[in-house]
């Protein structure tokens, strides 16, 4: 059998009193597309947050490609800054708020980190931000600074500055969430197309109709476990788990309520 690109084992994670992690233990396989769903609340976030080391749990492991990294719960050894940039250079990560860099345009805030962390040469990195730009559907805007573009187009240029540099594994923190309905599909189709190019993907998310479509993997968290993962036609649309029975009669309901008013609206 293969090696995961990303391992995950036994991982906690507790903010004061409040376990937010419990045992957590997900295997990631490379080019997979991995869906977390589940209520606010659930450690959705803080799980991806722990993948990259944003956040640094209190026990367990995380490993993406060759990079390892242990933690103990009683005594945790903190990775030196150089550790830490090196693991977090294999991950991309994109957020809810987009966090461009205002007095840059969309081409400099993706040659940005390239030319800065990974000591890239301003040609070759303006070359390879260009053809990201052009990939997520901007390259007309290259020139725009962020105040400039809608809330999709930031997300798309966030996107393309993840990707500028090469990461092993894209995490997307609820991405769509802060636009407005109208511009989330244009991120999302962008996020189709990474998949459809076998990019490793783990997508936090609230929009279900995006994972059963897109996902290999779907993992349903619940009170800061893994309640139910498999493919999307069990987790999504036959749920063996009562509390993801609950959840997903919770979200369609939902989902025709919208409907409803829209058609009255």
């Amino acid at each position: 059998m293969s090696t995961p690109l990303i391992s995950i084992k036994n991982l906690r994670k507790s903010f004061g009193d409040h376990e937010v992690l419990k045992d957590i233990s997900l295997d990631v396989e490379r080019g997979e597309v991995v869906a977390i769903i589940g209520a606010s609340g659930s450690g959705k976030s803080t799980l991806l947050r722990c993948i990259n080391l944003l956040t640094l749990p209190d026990g367990g492991e995380v490993a993406v490609g060759d990079h390892r990294i242990a933690f103990d719960g009683i005594r945790t050894v903190l990775p030196n800054n150089r550790q830490l940039a090196k693991f977090r250079a294999s991950t991309g990560m994109v957020f809810q708020q987009f966090n461009l860099f205002p007095h840059m345009t969309a081409l400099q805030n993706v040659m940005e980190g390239p030319i800065t962390v990974l000591k890239t040469p301003k040609a070759e990195a303006e070359s390879t931000a260009l053809s990201l730009l052009s990939k997520v559907g901007l390259v007309e805007r290259a020139g725009f600074y962020p105040d400039k573009l809608s809330g999709g187009q930031k997300q798309r240029v966030a996107i393309a500055r993840a990707l500028a540099m090469k990461p092993t594994v894209m995490l997307f923190d609820e991405a769509t969430s802060a636009l407005d309905p109208e511009l989330v599909g244009e991120v999302l189709n962008v996020m189709k197309s990474l998949a459809s190019d076998g990019t490793t993907m783990i997508v936090v998310t609230h929009e279900i109709a995006f994972a059963r479509e897109v996902a290999d993997k779907v993992v349903f968290m619940r009170n800061g476990v893994v309640a139910e993962a498999g493919p999307p036609s069990v987790v999504i649309d036959n749920p063996t788990q009562e509390c993801t029975k609950a959840f997903m009669a919770r979200h369609s309901a939902s989902t025709t309520a919208i409907a409803s008013l829209t058609r009255v609206a």
